[in-house]
């Protein structure tokens, strides 16, 4: 199978299971619905598909393959695999809405425009622990995002009295803030460790580029470090749970996306 098959075949599947999920919150009572399961098996169907062209794209015996898309591509795969595994147990495919859309679009961006930049297969172990825990910290943290995207959206309408079938699809608000907290305090840890593990490489910021990186990760782990402080000593929550979610979430993307894009595409012009 092709690469550009592969990855297409990936995309019509994440797409169907938004269709299907899309279906279950704006039509929930037409003649028929689809089920959730049904929702979770082309979910499912999408991923292992993404898996395997990940594997095809990022791994070789020369090393990873971690240049921007692949990166992105990789961000959207692990972000995917939360979402579902987590749906097996907790009432969180609704997230799926606006997160499968997003990791179809990785996928056609990693298949137009492919790039290589290899992390050696020679690497330190702290350095791809680093990685691994950053990819970790980020796809939880995004899931957190996209949490205080729709707890914004079922606030809003429940203040307004204006409880549309995409609301009542969702879980109870109470449980939508509990899910939000234990997403962040699990990104928080990774996060935490992801930023200890880089420091053990980490020489020269200046000389590796790194500064922007750095600052801003530290930055975002401040921002999501003190709503779970807020959290627990003032009991914050509601509008201004989702403001500090979204505010550490935007940062924490400028610090890993940002970095890759004035190294990959700006300095070496």
């Amino acid at each position: 199978m092709t690469h550009i098959l592969l990855s297409a075949s990936a995309v019509l599947f994440y797409l169907a299971a938004t269709s299907v999920i899309g279906l279950r919150l704006f039509r929930p009572h037409e003649t028929w619905v689809p089920s959730r399961d049904l929702a979770l098996s082309l979910g499912f169907a999408g991923l292992i598909l993404h898996t395997w062209l990940l594997w095809n794209s990022i791994f070789s015996q020369v090393g990873l393959n971690l240049a921007f898309f692949n990166a992105l591509a990789l961000t959207s795969w692990t972000v995917i695999t939360l979402l579902l595994v987590s749906s097996l147990t907790k009432p969180v495919e609704n997230l799926g809405l606006i997160l499968l859309p997003v990791a179809a679009v990785t996928l056609v961006l990693e298949s137009a425009f492919g790039e290589v930049a290899f992390l050696s297969a020679t690497a330190s172990w702290p350095l791809k622990l680093h990685v691994l825990l950053s990819m970790l910290a980020y796809s939880l943290l995004t899931l957190a995002a996209v949490q205080a995207i729709l707890l914004a959206i079922q606030d809003n309408h429940l203040r307004n009295r204006h409880a549309s079938s995409f609301v009542r699809g969702l879980p109870p608000l109470q449980t939508m803030e509990s899910l939000l907290f234990e997403m962040i305090a699990a990104g928080f840890v990774l996060l935490t460790l992801a930023l200890l593990s880089g420091f053990a490489f980490l020489q020269n910021m200046f000389a590796q580029h790194l500064v922007h990186k750095t600052v801003l990760s530290t930055l975002a782990w401040v921002v999501f470090g003190s709503l779970l402080l807020g959290r627990f000593r003032y009991g914050w929550r509601g509008r201004t749970a989702i403001t500090w979610t979204l505010s550490g979430f935007l940062i924490l993307i400028l610090a890993y996306f940002g970095s890759k894009i004035v190294i990959e595409f700006i300095l070496p012009r």
